[in-house]
């Protein structure tokens, strides 16, 4: 069985030194592989006032390519992985 670990999104902001850390320690814990989610657009807490909204505006989500760019210079062996990723916004062949 493989276990791996989701990115938390939210929690380290634009850190580079929490992200470093925590790829880092998942990775010498034996984790296979890391996942990243995408999420383009918050939702304004005005319109849902019905219930409880996890997610917002200002909540600040890395962009999976550069995130997995910058993780792979500081692990060894870890697998990354999107869990979302939104592709009609991007270029096809940027993808591929």
């Amino acid at each position: 069985m493989k276990l791996g670990v989701i990115f938390p999104q939210t929690e380290f902001g634009s850190d580079p030194g929490g992200i470093r850390d925590y790829v880092q320690a998942a990775e010498s814990l034996g984790y296979d592989h890391l996942i990243l989610f995408e999420h383009v657009l918050g939702a304004d807490p005005a319109h849902y006032t019905d219930r409880t909204l996890h997610l917002g505006l200002h909540d600040q989500f890395h962009e999976p390519f550069v995130t997995f760019g910058y993780i792979a210079a500081l692990t060894q062996r870890i697998e990354l992985a999107t869990g979302v990723l939104v592709l009609p916004q991007r270029q096809t062949v940027l993808v591929a």
